[in-house]
């Protein structure tokens, strides 16, 4: 079982545009990051499929996603997705990480409030059994998962543009990590490289 973080990040470190919240998760102009995950542009007003990737990014996704049993997020992007309209996209059940569990979803959904990532990663692991845990962002999580010690796999791919402002991946960091390349793989949409996280 591996703990893999996927995230998708511009050339210049930012995981959003500015103003991310429900109903624009990505931020202003943040869409352009999640060209490759819908198979070309698309708008949060308009209509868009998930799984609309195609080719290298297709395979990159079916490689990644095949494995995961579980999920864990943070309580920003869970809300910035809108909660996902109430129901979980993702295979396996979706720990989100918080600190206010007054408005914790029905478990039915799907969807589990836990208070760290810690607790989180001890949950998912339990449920996904021998398959691999993803911590699919935001930033946040992905950066506190990193700094103790908790992730076996760096997932990051990088859309071709520059958006200048907005949230970045690795804001305030301060830990030195050594990571090995696994995997690269590009399309005209992204590049995706695997990283194992050197310990």
């Amino acid at each position: 079982m591996t703990v893999i973080a996927t995230i998708t990040t511009s050339v210049d470190g930012y995981v959003t545009g500015p103003d991310d919240r429900a109903g624009q998760g990505l931020g202003i102009g943040g869409e352009r990051l999640h060209h490759w995950v819908m198979g070309g542009p698309w708008t949060y007003e308009g209509g868009h499929d998930t799984r609309a990737a195609t080719g290298a990014d297709r395979e990159h996704l079916d490689r990644l996603w095949t494995r995961v049993g579980a999920t864990i997020c943070g309580r920003g992007m869970f809300e910035a997705a809108g909660r996902w309209g109430g129901t979980n996209p993702f295979d396996g059940p979706l720990f989100v990480v918080t600190h206010r569990m007054d408005d914790a979803p029905d478990p039915s959904t799907g969807f589990a409030f836990v208070e760290g990532v810690e607790e989180a990663l001890e949950r998912a692991r339990e449920v996904a059994g021998d398959r691999d845990v993803s911590i699919a962002g935001g930033a946040d999580v992905i950066r506190q998962a990193l700094a103790a010690g908790l992730v076996d796999e760096l997932a990051l791919s990088t859309a071709p543009v520059i958006l200048g402002a907005g949230k970045r991946l690795f804001d305030g960091f301060t830990e030195d990590i050594d990571l090995r390349i696994i995997d690269v793989v590009r399309s005209d949409l992204a590049t995706h490289t695997r990283y194992e996280v050197v310990r």
